[in-house]
């Protein structure tokens, strides 16, 4: 039984696929087939049920496998162990984000790791928080940026600040005459949304509970399904509708002057908390250190956050 074996398996497990597997462990997809078949006979069990169209994990598959993410997670560690003594900024930082905070913070935050970081490699990824966390977990990303909640056994999470949510409407609504804008109006508007998925829908809908019972209704509500905040607030531009963004993506400057206005919610406005979470177990605290020292200054430089 070797690593790579065990690699093999977990990566097989999560793609369900010999020839998608075998792209991510980049061999070829019968040197995958035979090393699973190999491991599985030193064990003398199955750990997969193959058919032509699936592949499926056995039960006791399952118990073996996440006994293997704990075994590989570990060896991650000895490797960084290893390292100690050396610089803990000296090795790749790989980090996650989810997509609607990715793209708002990671122009600011590369720079500013460039500059107080310049020898520590990076390696950025947007995607879901179910996906970051699978990754995190795995040791495939070694801190990631999401929303809260988030909880995660073995895992450390910290507050980074909290942000506000606006309405991004075209400049010749009539809300432009407002200061704020109130929860409950957004019921009388036809509403752009994330698709299911993205949490940031999710965090609309728990501040405004009311809106979920018009989704189905196409005089009031929009869906966007599987889009991003960019192409929302594109569809809020050629005046399509209006929307809820966080603060750092309302994005009014990236249009010609007077095409987008935004408004702040009436007080209480709704907000998230941006957070970021590594495992218990990463060994380069300094790295994470200089991650957080990084974000913070973004913060201060380019929004204007309230402290969480």
């Amino acid at each position: 039984m070797t690593l790579t074996e065990l690699r093999y398996i977990v990566t097989l497990a999560q793609e369900r696929h010999f020839g998608r597997a075998a792209e991510r462990c980049f061999v070829s997809q019968p040197t995958l087939s035979v090393a699973v078949k190999k491991l599985e006979e030193e064990l003398g069990v199955a750990l997969f049920e193959r058919s032509k169209s699936t592949v499926q994990v056995t039960p006791l598959g399952e118990k073996v496998i996440s006994q293997a993410q704990r075994v590989l997670e570990q060896a991650s560690v000895i490797r960084e162990l290893a390292n100690e003594g050396k610089d803990q900024l000296a090795s790749p930082l790989r980090i996650g984000a989810i997509y609607t905070i990715g793209p708002y913070l990671f122009p600011y935050l590369i720079p500013e790791l460039s500059r107080s970081a310049p020898q520590m490699p990076l390696y950025i990824e947007e995607s879901f928080t179910a996906e970051l966390r699978r990754k995190l977990r795995s040791g495939e990303l070694d801190a990631i940026i999401v929303a809260l909640p988030f909880t995660e056994a073995d895992v450390v999470t910290r507050a980074l600040y909290e942000e506000p949510f606006e309405v991004l409407m075209p400049s010749d609504h009539p809300w432009t005459r407002k200061a704020t804008i109130d929860k409950e109006n957004l019921l009388d508007e036809r509403l752009l949304l994330l698709g299911e998925g993205h949490c940031f829908r999710d965090q609309i809908l728990e501040a405004c509970p009311a809106i979920g019972t018009h989704l189905n209704s196409p005089s009031n509500t929009l869906t966007a399904e599987g889009g991003s905040l960019e192409t929302i607030r594109h569809m809020v531009a050629s005046k399509l509708g209006v929307t809820v963004l966080p603060r750092s993506a309302i994005g009014t400057n990236h249009y010609e002057s007077g095409l987008l206005e935004s408004r702040p919610f009436t007080p209480t406005a709704p907000s998230r908390t941006v957070a970021i979470a590594w495992r218990a177990s990463f060994p380069r605290p300094k790295a994470i250190d200089a991650l957080i020292a990084a974000i913070d200054a973004c913060q201060q430089r380019h929004v204007d956050p309230v402290p969480a």
